[in-house]
């Protein structure tokens, strides 16, 4: 017994060093990465900017430690983020060591509002009279859309430009529920409301279908409308090629004039040699952001002692702190009480790119915006979506813009509670019984249906809530709360609808914000303060490591398959009066 107990206790010790090897081992990497990114790099003569926008676009660069892993394999670069990425853009238009911008976007995801930013900056780079020259092995619609700035635009021979119009397509769950004898137990107010038709429906409620084929209208018009311009092709033209998929073919993509020319790599590389005066494709100097980014140039500081605050405010709205992935109770609430009581903050733009969630949350958050405004000017800058939620946190602010193809309003609130009794009965033979105190001590609870009194109690909660929501876009916007409602009832809208109904004041981006903002504020030379401040890497590794932050093991172990888990763990955090946008809208 004696031998056996010594062997155990070795192995378990055993186990336990290589463990800590391991994550020392693991720490060691991460800070080494962390250090070899902090070198400067420097901008050589007739360098270009290279756009290869192949990853998730962010509002904001993250340092998140777990960005160092794609899949489950070790990268040392960090994403960029839409800041950075439009920043780049503008310090290479004046950068005397760039010649010009090669982009080569085959796909680009972050949704349609960041890729309109970006294009943007594209434009006011060309102002500048350097190039941009595009090319690809195949163009998505997304790709496209950027290429279309380019001052040429290349597609390799066998290739394809993919060119089709956009559809949107929901998932919904009431076969499968009813298969598993899952009741949802749905109490909502707004006929717009679709973030519940996906558990009580099997297809989109006329009322849904009107408003999501209103909304993909108004985003391929806003889309086609530049690429229009860009390219000098009709948008009957344009139109036309997207129902016959005509530009599948190179040749016919060519002929159609969607692009200049059909080239192998070395052919472009060829023209970028002689763009840039260079003998020898090995002496080209190719700079991606992430590196450009680290250079000298690039990371020039202000001397002004002003600065407006930039509040990244992303994700979901639910319980919980919060971090560069959702927003919690405390992460945007601080940050606006941090830039409200910096005396050197003169403004605040608010960028919100959230599709709601808590609608107490929401509520927590829209009072901090109040409390902000009455002492310096809040300006919003909307990103890919600020709807129910997100639009709550908004309508308090000064002044608020969206892009065209912003998807915000969603002015609605519902209650969703499950009743899985049946599943676990019938399907697991598991059964439930109960003591209980009061009538109503098992109020909300997922293993029993809710009894008519109850679902009432939840009812006027919800009608509560859309009341103190319309109220609060009714005060911020200046509107009646009968206009509010009209336009509310939880329908959503693009930027360019939003601004013709009042929901928003002008199309614009987050540097338009920015601009607006120190005009509010009266400054003329400022700087920009980023919040909430993000933690080292090293931090955060720690934070994890002591439970106080996501798994970055299982996020690095999972890969992809980690955004099912936290989907799991979202549901179990959400509070039960939601005012929240579609689960599922998949724009394509």
């Amino acid at each position: 017994m004696g031998q056996f107990l010594k062997f155990t206790l070795a192995s378990i010790l055993g186990v336990f060093l290589a463990m800590l090897l391991t994550l020392f081992i693991f720490i060691g990497i991460i800070a080494s990465a962390v250090s070899s990114g902090d070198e400067e790099v420097i901008v050589k003569e007739h360098s270009i900017l290279k756009l290869k926008l192949d990853f998730p676009i962010n509002d904001r660069s993250t340092n998140d430690p777990s960005a160092f892993f794609n899949s489950g394999s070790f990268a040392m670069d960090l994403n960029p983020g839409m800041d950075d990425i439009i920043k780049s853009i503008e310090k290479a238009a004046t950068d005397a060591n760039i010649d010009g911008i090669y982009l080569n976007t085959s796909s680009v995801s972050g949704g349609a509002a960041p890729l309109e930013e970006i294009r943007k900056a594209l434009l006011k780079f060309k102002e500048s009279g350097k190039f941009i020259v595009a090319y690809a092995a195949g163009f998505d619609q997304s790709g496209y859309y950027l290429a279309s700035t380019a001052d040429e635009i290349y597609l390799h021979p066998e290739g394809s430009l993919l060119f089709k119009g956009l559809g949107a397509e929901l998932q919904f769950y009431k076969g499968t529920l009813e298969k598993l004898e899952i009741d949802m137990q749905v109490i909502r107010h707004g006929k717009f409301k679709a973030a519940v038709e996906p558990f009580m429906l099997d297809k989109m409620s006329d009322s849904n279908r009107e408003q999501m084929d209103a909304l993909v209208t108004s985003i391929w018009s806003d889309m086609i409308a530049p690429i229009s311009i860009s390219r000098n092709i009709s948008i009957d033209d344009l139109n036309k090629a997207a129902d016959l998929l005509s530009t599948d073919d190179p040749k016919e993509a060519l002929k159609l004039n969607f692009i200049d020319g059909i080239k192998y790599p070395d052919e472009i590389a060829t023209i970028l040699k002689e763009k840039t005066n260079k003998a020898k494709e090995d002496d080209l100097e190719m700079l991606k952001v992430d590196k450009y980014i680290k250079s000298a140039y690039f990371n020039e500081t202000s001397v002004a002692k002003d600065k407006i605050a930039v509040i990244y405010a992303a994700g979901e709205i639910k319980a919980g702190k919060g971090d560069d992935t959702f927003i919690g109770e405390r992460n945007i609430k601080e940050a606006l009480i941090k830039a409200r009581e910096d005396d050197r903050v003169k403004a605040v733009v608010l960028r919100v790119n959230s599709p709601g969630g808590s609608a107490l949350v929401s509520d927590l958050i829209w009072r901090e915006v109040v409390l902000t405004k009455e002492v310096k000017p809040v300006v919003v800058s909307m990103g890919r979506v600020a709807a129910s939620g997100g639009y709550y946190i908004s309508c308090a602010a000064n002044y608020i813009y969206a892009d065209a193809k912003t998807i915000t309003g969603s002015i609605g609130v519902f209650g969703l509670i499950p009743n899985i009794n049946g599943f676990m009965t019938n399907k697991l033979g598991v059964t439930f019984d109960e003591v209980t105190t009061n009538e109503n001590s098992n109020y909300i609870t997922i293993n029993n249906a809710l009894t008519p009194y109850q679902r009432e109690v939840i009812q006027k909660s919800v009608e509560r809530v859309y009341d103190g929501f319309t109220s609060k876009v009714a005060e911020g916007r200046g509107m009646a709360k009968e206009d509010v409602d009209r336009i509310g009832q939880g329908r959503v809208w693009t930027g360019t609808q939003a601004l013709q109904i009042g929901l928003i004041d002008e199309i614009g981006g987050l540097n338009e914000a920015i601009s607006k903002a120190a005009e509010l504020a009266e400054v003329e030379t400022y700087k920009l303060k980023s919040l909430p401040a993000q933690k080292d890497p090293i931090q955060q590794i720690m934070d994890d490591l002591m439970g106080k932050s996501s798994s970055l093991m299982m996020k690095y172990y999972l890969g992809q398959e980690y955004q099912y888990l936290q989907m799991i763990k979202d549901i179990e955090n959400r509070h039960t009066i939601q005012a929240r946008m579609p689960f599922e809208v998949n724009i394509r």
